[in-house]
């Protein structure tokens, strides 16, 4: 493995693994740059990697024909894309895009699926992350019906730096617009709010969290619900 390879932040599922699938697991990946809006799978389409991000992150996002996506779902370094071979089921229902352009850990999903008949480890690991992510799922659906935009974008701003591991980051609101499924002149005025209350610093699309602890009040609980459901279910 490459000097490069090792000098990465590791994804925490591949870390949580015992040493020697670990191993057999990271000896199959090849570690690969992806950029941003780059395109990972489409709805109904058979998997073809699995990818376990280290320092990018991936929306995912829900269509309706004849209506913009709406992001149900997030991927960073705590998770990975393609759990649901878990299940052994190859096409996901989802459009996975790039959001935060970065490395992962990419392997073929014939040699992933070898690797999980090998490992009750990564099976059980991999069975807890569907866990989370159908959690995630839930409360997103919910949260879209049930809250308003500005503890919606709060959310979705802590979601964001989690897995950019950064306080700064770009986002313009058009995009938010689409993400969080509302008009883009709501995003403006949620955007507007949460700046006169130096909680973010917002020009130009770009973004600068200022008070994090204000943020997550600002937030709806769901931020606090996604985070319980992933620290109780993946140790």
């Amino acid at each position: 493995m490459h000097t490069r390879d090792m000098a990465l932040a590791e994804n925490h599922l591949l870390a949580l693994l015992p040493r020697r699938d670990r191993v057999s697991l990271l000896a199959a990946c090849e570690t690969v740059q992806l950029d941003l809006g780059e395109v990972l799978c489409e709805p109904g389409e058979p998997t073809r990697h699995v990818y376990f991000p280290c320092d990018c992150f991936i929306s995912l996002v829900s269509a309706i024909r004849g209506e913009p996506g709406l992001e149900v779902g997030m991927v960073g370094r705590e998770g990975m894309l393609g759990a649901q071979l878990a299940l052994g089921v190859s096409a996901i229902p989802l459009h996975a895009v790039v959001q935060g352009a970065g490395m992962v850990r990419r392997i073929a999903a014939r040699r992933f699926r070898r690797e999980l008949a090998g490992s009750k480890a990564l099976q059980l690991t991999l069975n807890r992350y569907v866990y989370v992510l159908m959690a995630q799922l839930a409360i997103s659906a919910a949260c879209t019906r049930f809250h308003n935009v500005e503890p919606r974008l709060a959310r979705w701003l802590l979601m964001t730096q989690d897995r950019a591991h950064s306080d700064s980051f770009h986002l313009t609101h058009e995009f938010l617009a689409h993400m969080l499924g509302v008009r883009r002149v709501g995003i403006t005025g949620a955007a507007s709010d949460l700046q006169r209350q130096d909680l973010i610093r917002y020009r130009r699309g770009d973004i600068i969290v200022l008070d994090r602890a204000g943020l997550e009040a600002a937030a709806c609980s769901c931020y606090a619900a996604d985070r319980r459901a992933y620290d109780a279910t993946i140790r």
